[in-house]
């Protein structure tokens, strides 16, 4: 049976809206996937539903259809996107609106079954402090999707599924897998995990992006960074699960080893992947430059899915407000310290809750700009009431305009507290789910559970390298860690990830190069690299086929995404930061 083609038009909710047509012009697909949700992006859906109980999905996806829906159906193009958010049936029951609007009659399906907010308290998923979650949703995997296709759905919407069940669905229902069928549903986990992220496969947020070349329709080769907009990947997926990763040709970005290695290693945590419908072993996947914008996946093996599955809850944990001071010129320190002093002495006893002071620096000094001569000097302040982060906190940080260290400013005027909430992850039975598709004719399909094994959730179960560096060579350079390292970094929750790889760039040393990064990334190491996680729980997986490692750290953005006062939330610079870090590096592998 020949490939199928699955595109990929989202990575977020918020992505280019022109993608989906852009991907339906661009050449040939079998299947296009959209990914909208993200942790933080269940928190946004699910404060909508309290405006209004009718929303809670992503409504640009509703842009989207009403923009290209009808080109789709044209071209047999079937859709399946996880826009439904927190109201699956809501999203396609508003997608038949437009349809009738545009004159189309789409065969519309979703899933459903994975909200478990009316089951928390049975599950002891309450929160110690902050009690029922906004939101409460288990993560299915993709045969529901796949029966929605076979029973001639044109448009499949779901909920919270796994990012690449999307994916896997599609392949599931052309090529008639079974769930013992590990090996290939692996393959398709994959090909999902590579292309949900939209760009990030073709290079976007590339540590290696000034030595990509974007080639056009003409054949003209120039840099990605003067290309224009970076096209959306194509998974082309065979019936074992090996794959093609590709793009439209003539769109910009490039698809390497090495922008492919980049989302491999993107927010995973051990060797082994777990999804609902199997376990991947990642260090069983090779990858292959085949072709301009081709690179082929090959190997993946996968067994039993775990017993588990994950869920994602988000409680509402109060209010949030911050201000920034800019602080120029010479004795910053004690002017840092000055303000602190008279901002904490102002809050007083009746302070709120949480005040986290940050700076970004350093002063350049003899700068030539009034901005190289300045740093900002952030306060964040959290609290379960609106009022403690309003007025309370502001006010008396502006009345000290005039009465404070000189050159006394802020960088915006100070407004009201926001609404933030905190994440945690947690595991159920899978009986606690029934995880079921509303076909397009409107009958339901309950979806009986695969078996399953005792895979570990726990990310501290798995393969880790010597806790020791490697032994230095008496002759060693002290360069950036970037030098020859690529890097990408990531969120899940309150925990980031990093993959580190060496770059596949044809150097006669590669193999070296792998085995000084595998040995050199210790536990130890990344505490020094990266002071901030001294005291936190850090795990090193080794990736070998992927010449790399893996880094998990631990609680290192607090309560998630929307909790911490991190300059860096989400942890997407991280992996930046520490390729820019100075290491002593073997004259032998340079």
């Amino acid at each position: 049976m020949s490939a199928i083609r699955i595109g990929n038009c989202s990575g977020f909710y918020g992505d280019r809206l022109s993608a989906f047509r852009e991907m339906l012009e661009g050449g040939p697909l079998d299947y296009l996937t959209g990914d909208y949700l993200a942790e933080l992006t269940m928190l946004i859906l699910g404060k909508d539903t309290f405006k209004d109980p009718s929303l809670g999905y992503a409504r640009t996806f509703v842009k989207q259809a009403e923009d290209a829906l009808g080109l789709a159906l044209e071209q047999g193009v079937k859709v399946v996107v996880n826009a439904g958010g927190v109201n699956p049936r809501g999203l396609a029951d508003k997608l038949r609106e437009v349809a009738t609007g545009l004159g189309l009659d789409p065969r519309i399906a979703h899933v459903e079954g994975d909200d478990i907010r009316d089951q928390v308290a049975d599950l002891g998923l309450l929160h110690d402090t902050y009690g029922n979650p906004l939101t409460a949703n288990a993560y299915l995997g993709a045969f529901g999707i796949a029966s929605a296709l076979t029973h001639g759905a044109d448009v499949v919407v779901t909920g919270r599924v796994t990012d690449a069940s999307v994916v896997v669905g599609p392949a599931i229902a052309h090529f008639g897998w079974t769930p013992d069928s590990y090996d290939a549903l692996a393959g398709a986990v994959v090909a999902g995990h590579i292309i949900e992220c939209g760009t990030q496969a073709t290079g976007g947020n590339f540590s290696g992006f000034l030595d990509l070349v974007s080639t056009s329709s003409t054949g003209e080769k120039r840099p990605i960074t003067e290309a224009g907009p970076l096209g959306f990947p194509i998974a082309e997926l065979a019936e074992d699960g090996s794959m093609m990763i590709t793009k439209h040709d003539g769109t910009g970005g490039a698809v390497t080893v090495d922008t492919v290695t980049a989302q491999l290693v993107y927010e995973i945590q051990t060797t082994k992947y777990l999804n609902p419908d199997v376990t991947v072993d990642l260090t069983s996947l090779r990858l292959e430059q085949v072709g301009d914008d081709r690179v082929a996946v090959t190997g993946i093996s996968g067994s039993a899915p775990p017993e588990q599955l994950k869920a994602c809850l988000n409680y509402f944990a109060g209010f949030r407000n911050s201000a920034e001071f800019v602080v120029t010129g010479l004795d910053c320190e004690p002017k840092v310290e000055w303000v602190k002093a008279q901002v904490e002495a102002a809050l007083g006893d009746d302070r709120p809750a949480k005040v986290v002071w940050s700076g970004i620096g350093p002063v350049q000094k003899d700068a030539e700009t009034e901005e190289g001569a300045s740093l900002l000097l952030r306060v964040t302040a959290f609290d379960p009431s609106a009022d403690k982060v309003g007025k309370a906190l502001t006010a008396p940080i502006i009345e000290l305009a005039l009465g404070s260290y000189p050159g006394f400013s802020v960088t915006r005027m100070p407004g009201p507290g926001t609404a933030y909430g905190v994440y945690r992850p947690a595991y159920i039975s899978r009986s606690v789910v029934q995880h079921t598709v509303v076909h397009h004719d409107g009958s339901t399909e309950v979806i009986d559970d695969p078996e399953t094994a005792d895979v570990p959730v726990d990310p501290q179960e798995g393969q880790r390298p010597s806790p020791y560096p490697a032994p230095m060579d008496t002759l060693t350079r002290r360069i950036p860690l970037g030098t020859f390292v690529h890097g990408r970094s990531g969120d899940k929750g309150g925990d980031a990830n990093i993959g580190l790889w060496v770059k596949n760039d044809g150097h006669p040393k590669y193999a070296e190069r792998v085995t000084w990064l595998t040995k050199f990334m210790s536990r130890r190491r990344v505490r020094e690299l990266i002071p901030e996680a001294a005291d936190l729980d850090i795990e090193v997986y080794v990736l070998p086929n992927l010449g790399g490692v893996n880094v998990l750290i631990h609680g290192l953005l607090d309560e998630g995404v929307a909790a911490t006062a991190r300059f860096d939330p989400q942890a997407k610079g991280l992996a930046e930061w520490i390729r820019s870090r100075l290491v002593n590096i073997e004259g032998n592998v340079l």
